[in-house]
């Protein structure tokens, strides 16, 4: 079976960086879609970014120009470069792996595979 695993999040100051990283077991992780999403207290989980199998990503308007998506196949990781993070940001950022077939992967019910979860809280 599938599992995820978020690890990076922690406690930084409005404009740092951070990098989140997410670690899949499972032999799919090559030809899956993975997004990173994000839920704040009180607020609907968020897509912020999203890579597909051929490196394709895609952005909220929120972060684009601040972060970053990328993977590395062969260490079964997708990562998340955030970069001049704002107090907003502070959410608990999950990673998900994309079921074997959907359209545009801008849902949560697209994913069949979710991380429990790493907690970025920016100071300001």
């Amino acid at each position: 079976q599938v599992q995820l695993v978020e690890s990076g999040g922690g406690l930084v100051q409005a404009g740092g960086s951070l990098r989140l990283s997410c670690a899949a077991s499972g032999s799919t992780f090559s030809i899956s879609h993975i997004g990173w999403f994000r839920q704040a207290p009180g607020k609907q989980r968020e897509l912020v970014a999203t890579i597909n199998s051929g490196g394709m990503t895609n952005y909220a308007d929120s972060v684009k120009g601040r972060f970053t998506i990328s993977r590395d196949n062969a260490k079964n990781t997708v990562y998340l470069q955030m970069n001049s993070v704002k107090p907003e940001d502070t959410a608990l950022y999950y990673c998900a792996q994309g079921r074997y077939y959907s359209s545009n992967y801008r849902r949560t019910d697209e994913y069949g595979y979710w991380g429990p979860g790493t907690q970025v809280t920016v100071s300001s």
